[in-house]
């Protein structure tokens, strides 16, 4: 069975808030225990955190090994203030308090740097995100001085300015990644930059009535294509769901993920999404 490289424990795939809520005063065990369980009966080894501002993933990876789950988390994700991160990460303002934050991600053994430098998609309209994210140098020097602090980078980016950003400072993955050029994404390929375009946070929308299913269909095939692009030029595709994410439900969205993958892969996707994993696991955890 494929790990899961992009999760959220702390939320649920029904309701952010409620689910923020119910663990802000501290992780529930008995939640996160039947979360890891069933990890653990699908045949999961490995689970990707992108991290949360009140310890639940940390939690979560103290408990993990009892259930035979290799767990990587960041602690926290990182965001500027005045972009999008702040309902689930640690903002910052200065240079001096980015690097108070890597400082506390480090005492907290994060495995590594989960930075959020763009919007969302916006799925009421096709090829529009949220907002571009941090001005282009000041996303590159995020990234440039948590691999000077031994850090490797995740990065939630969408959109050609922030991941060309992430990709000049030379970013260790790229999450999500939708509304990509192809100048854009062969560069991606040729650097070997891990990309998890986490699929199942968009066709799992489809039919849900709440965002037009033409723009839904419209950006999932968009996406497998963008895959199939990668993908034939030698780069690297993992498998990340964003479990936690409206309709994106832990545990069965490893499947829906696969789904989705091999649509656009077909036959290719085990043994890449295999060596993405491989490459992962090494990358991924503090040296």
């Amino acid at each position: 069975m494929f790990g899961d490289l992009h999760i959220h424990m702390i939320l649920d795939g029904v309701y952010y808030r409620a689910a923020i809520d119910a663990q802000k005063e501290h992780p529930l065990d008995g939640l996160v225990r039947a979360r890891l369980s069933d990890y653990q009966a699908r045949g999961v080894c490995l689970l990707r955190d992108g991290g949360d501002a009140w310890g639940v993933s940390l939690r979560a990876r103290e408990l993990a090994g009892e259930y035979g789950i290799d767990y990587r988390s960041p602690a926290f994700p990182i965001y500027r203030r005045g972009h999008y991160g702040a309902f689930i990460g640690r903002g910052f303002d200065t240079e001096d308090e980015y690097r108070a934050l890597l400082d506390e991600a480090g005492e907290k053994r994060a495995d590594f740097i989960k930075l959020m430098i763009s919007g969302l998609i916006d799925f009421d309209h096709f090829g529009v995100l949220t907002e571009p994210g941090p001005e282009p140098q000041d996303i590159r020097q995020m990234i440039e001085l948590a691999h000077a602090a031994g850090f490797a980078v995740m990065a939630h980016a969408n959109g050609d300015r922030a991941v060309m950003a992430a990709l000049q400072a030379g970013v260790d993955s790229i999450e999500h990644g939708a509304y990509l050029s192809e100048s854009v994404l062969l560069r991606m390929a040729q650097q070997r930059t891990l990309w998890v375009p986490t699929l199942s946070t968009i066709g799992n929308l489809i039919g849900s009535g709440r965002y037009p299913d033409a723009v839904l269909k419209r950006l999932l095939a968009q996406q497998q294509e963008a895959v199939r692009f990668v993908a034939a030029h030698g780069g690297r595709i993992g498998l990340g769901s964003d479990a936690g994410a409206w309709h994106v439900m832990h545990g069965q969205a490893i499947s829906d993920e696969l789904g989705y993958l091999t649509a656009a892969l077909g036959p290719r996707a085990e043994p890449l999404l295999l060596e993405a994993e491989a490459y992962a696991s090494v990358t991924f955890c503090r040296k």
